[in-house]
């Protein structure tokens, strides 16, 4: 076999063999729906607006369902549509049961439902269960200790300083959004805790109510007919017990920053990661379990949030006697690279990290990006985006995709003066931009024309990003080679072979820029995928990595669009 000649930054999948589509003969394992899913995750202000007022809603994500069916992807996981004072733009719940109203209603919703099921497209919900609003009427009826919502949150009398004879909030631990995790409540006369925004009082898990509140919740919107749900930030989910004096331990500096405001400032030993969190979502894998075994249907996901290290992510998954979630989150391929760099031996330091400590018989995922994350394409360079979504596809398991990776959408510029993510405006001018979220989450760019078909209004709810011209549904739609006719076709060709569905996995780097991965199946064509995340043309020779590849015909199936290659 000639060596294969990359050119600068390429990415193709190859199949080995002479037949490009698997055999009908080759036996295969029945899977469930979600353990070769393509999620996409949708981020309705930003989706499509259909009625001019520049934010999106349900109409219009219902609207443009079929383009998510042309795409091919399963189910769309939709960021929360609930009733909200919109601080956190949705992550503030008043009403875990009703829908914001600028977004629609529930009739709207429930049209969205019945036209997902005509389309064979699933719907995911996000479930944010750390926290409400601090409108949501359990947060004031707990405010003013009514019977049963007394301790619905986390409260605490606070603590003395011995030395001014001021009262001082309980402990040192920071919020996400920077500065204090307590807020004094005048009313109550006592502090609460909120580990996101000020306005995002944490839930109390040790209170049987809560619980039981919070799986009426689950129960609800699965009658509506959801297909799962993706739940937010778990890792905060509990926090320690206090001692026999009723007092929360004090975080120590981490010694990760200077800045004192930074969540990061302090460890988060006794806020993150307790025991008590895994045991609760067995306990949701559980409502999901009994609703389809009471009701039938097919079964519902369950995915979560955590950016947590390996050994407490995995439990998650469940262990011999219980299920856990379906799919918790696997975000290595972010995190790994925000440290360290995009390069060959951290793309398979990322996939190590998560095959090589899954348990045996659970279910991959790979995600690029996130509503809370700089866009791929800027993350990784956009020479890249091409070979980042063929990575996610071709690996085994589910894969997520946040909207706009599919097309190499990258980050809008978002000023000082148009901020309005709370990360962001806790911070200031001169520091903002390390905080903010809302350069990724720019309105999604449909054409070419005004507001970039996202918005028939005169304005949008923040600023478009400013390739929105050239990079759009339209304009690559008609292209014959585009990051989207890449992306579908990775779909296609991912949902039509076994051996992406079923297939053995090996990979390596090859060299300090060339990664490479094989998928196998007896009987099936293999898929070879070649990456150089390099900046420079490069030889490499492939038998170096399977010996196998010198035996047969290598035909190029997919390349990035960068690639000067030709396809068949």
């Amino acid at each position: 076999m000639q060596p294969l000649h990359l050119s600068i930054v390429v990415c193709c999948l190859l199949a080995l063999g002479h037949a490009c589509q698997d055999s009908a003969s080759v036996p295969t394992t029945a899977k469930d729906w979600w353990e070769t899913a393509q999620f996409y995750q949708i981020y309705p202000r930003s989706f499509m607006d259909s009625d001019g007022d520049g934010i999106g809603d349900l109409n219009g994500i219902t609207s443009k369902l079929e383009y998510l069916k042309e795409l091919g992807v399963t189910a769309a996981w939709l960021s929360p549509i609930f009733k909200s004072p919109m601080v956190d733009f949705g992550y503030d719940i008043s009403d875990f049961f009703d829908i914001q109203p600028e977004y629609g209603t529930l009739e709207d919703f429930r049209n969205l439902i019945r036209r997902a099921n005509e389309l064979d497209l699933k719907i995911i919900l996000d479930f944010v269960p750390n926290h409400s609003s601090n409108e949501n009427e359990w947060f004031k009826k707990s405010v003013r200790r009514e019977k049963g919502y007394a301790d619905y949150y986390v409260w605490h009398d606070g603590k003395v300083n011995a030395a001014t004879g001021e009262r001082e909030p309980p402990t040192n631990w920071l919020q996400y959004f920077r500065g204090s995790a307590w807020e004094w409540n005048e009313q109550r006369q006592q502090y609460y805790l909120h580990q996101f925004a000020v306005q995002q009082p944490d839930l109390n898990y040790r209170n049987p109510d809560v619980v039981a509140q919070m799986k009426r919740v689950l129960r609800y919107w699965l009658n509506e007919g959801v297909a799962g749900f993706r739940c937010d930030a778990l890792p905060p989910l509990f926090e320690v017990l206090p001692d026999g004096q009723g007092q929360y331990p004090d975080e120590v500096v981490s010694g990760a920053t200077e800045d004192a405001e930074d969540r990061d400032y302090l460890t988060t030993t006794y806020i993150e990661n307790q025991p008590e969190t895994v045991d609760m979502v067995y306990q949701w894998r559980e409502v999901l379990d009994d609703h389809r075994r009471i009701h039938g249907g097919n079964s519902s996901v369950l995915l979560i949030e955590t950016y947590s290290p390996a050994w407490f992510t995995m439990q998650f998954y469940g262990n011999r006697t219980v299920n856990g979630a379906h799919l918790p989150f696997n975000f290595n391929l972010i995190t790994v690279m925000e440290k360290s760099g995009l390069s060959a031996a951290n793309v398979q330091q990322a996939i190590d990290l998560w095959l090589q400590n899954m348990p045996a018989g659970r279910t991959a995922n790979w995600v690029l990006g996130n509503h809370d994350k700089r866009r791929a394409a800027s993350r990784y360079g956009l020479e890249h985006i091409d070979g980042m979504n063929m990575l996610v596809m071709i690996l085994p398991g589910a894969s997520v995709t946040y909207q706009g990776e599919e097309l190499g959408m990258t980050d809008g510029q978002i000023s000082w003066e148009d901020t309005v993510d709370p990360w962001g405006c806790n911070s200031n001018a001169d520091i903002y931009e390390q905080y903010t979220r809302d350069p990724e989450r720019t309105p999604f760019q449909w054409t070419s024309g005004s507001n970039a078909g996202f918005s028939m209004g005169p304005t949008t709810w923040l600023p478009l990003a400013d390739d929105y011209q050239t990079v759009n549904v339209e304009t690559e739609s008609a292209a014959n080679h585009s990051h989207l006719t890449i992306y579908k076709s990775l779909i296609a060709l991912r949902r039509s072979s076994k051996t992406l569905q079923n297939g053995s996995t090996k990979y390596a780097v090859l060299n300090d820029d060339v990664f490479v991965l094989k998928r196998s199946l007896s009987g099936a064509a293999s898929i070879v995928y070649v990456c150089n995340f390099g900046s420079a043309a490069v030889t490499v020779d492939l038998t170096e990595f399977d010996k196998s590849l010198g035996k047969d015909t290598l035909r190029l199936l997919v390349r990035s669009l960068d690639s000067a290659k030709s396809e068949g």
